[in-house]
């Protein structure tokens, strides 16, 4: 179904489904004897929203290595790229003494219980009431414990999530580590200059926002009916043409710098090679141009 303004949805259907789609992968990426990335959370996540396909990708009983578009080995590869950049941001923050975090669009993300944090830090965990309220319910049953002072904050983000995150004690005048994984494209572009303008306003000197750089020439129809097509081949409904808000739009890059934020963008085929993997050579890079990875820090 297309997006509509005022669309809802949980983590089975619409927007939400890609959410337990990129924990089946993160959870794929971390079977075996030598997993690329360690998330023992994304197939428990999994397993309880019941979706079929996504628990046979996240247990490897889909054969993706026949796919003209990319096999199982390059799938493995381009999540632990994702999953790492926004680790070792999240480490590197830290590492600076940023002790306060937010993550936006949080869906199936673990990182406030996989991730060790510094003493003191304060995680946030923004989205919708019921995505929230699952996942915090698993996790709890489970017996997981956040590894850092854990502060969730269930809201829309097209509704005043910036009033109801400063209400959970969120504080302006700290410095902040903020990651908007997997989100500015299934954004309106006006939404998504809103959304950075309310990270920009409640950012201090010294802030750091990591997000991916989609290349606006690149990212078209082409790519999204290409992805949705690979994904029907393996059993999977979700039509990523629908969902993705294609078209003009100013880059997250450009509109950070008229902000006075230092912008940083990592290539794809750099991303790859930065964890050792060669990057790949195919239809799809084809499509995706010069696309990659933001990272942006407030002076």
């Amino acid at each position: 179904m297309a997006r509509t303004d005022r669309d809802t949805w949980d983590l089975a259907s619409s927007v939400g489904a890609t959410a337990t789609s990129v924990a089946s992968t993160r959870a794929f990426a971390s079977r075996g004897p030598d997993p690329l990335i360690d998330d023992p959370y994304a197939v428990m996540l999994v397993e309880a929203v019941g979706l079929p396909h996504f628990i046979k990708v996240a247990h490897g009983e889909i054969d993706f290595d026949s796919d003209p578009l990319f096999g199982a080995q390059l799938m493995r590869e381009q999540i632990a790229v994702r999953t790492r950049f926004f680790d070792d941001f999240f480490a590197e923050a830290g590492r600076a003494g940023i002790t306060q975090a937010v993550i936006l669009a949080a869906g199936l993300d673990a990182r406030a219980y996989r991730l060790d944090w510094p003493k003191g830090t304060v995680v946030f965990e923004v989205d919708q009431p019921d995505v929230i309220e699952f996942k915090t319910q698993v996790l709890a049953e489970d017996g997981a414990q956040p590894k850092a002072e854990h502060r969730t904050v269930g809201i829309d983000l097209r509704d005043d999530w910036a009033a109801a995150l400063r209400e959970h004690g969120f504080d302006p005048s700290a410095p902040t580590a903020w990651i908007a994984e997997g989100l500015l494209i299934y954004l309106p572009p006006d939404a998504q200059d809103r959304l950075l303008d309310h990270i920009t306003a409640l950012s201090a000197p010294g802030s750091r926002l990591a997000t991916e750089h989609m290349d606006a020439k690149a990212l078209t129809g082409e790519w999204a009916r290409a992805m949705t097509e690979r994904a029907r081949r393996h059993g999977s409904d979700v039509n990523l043409e629908e969902l993705f808000y294609n078209g003009p739009r100013t880059s997250a890059a450009e509109h950070l710098r008229a902000q006075g934020w230092e912008v940083d963008i990592l290539p794809t085929t750099a991303a790859y090679r930065a964890q050792g993997f060669e990057p790949p050579r195919n239809d799809l890079m084809a499509m995706i141009g010069d696309s990659g990875y933001l990272s942006a820090r407030l002076g």
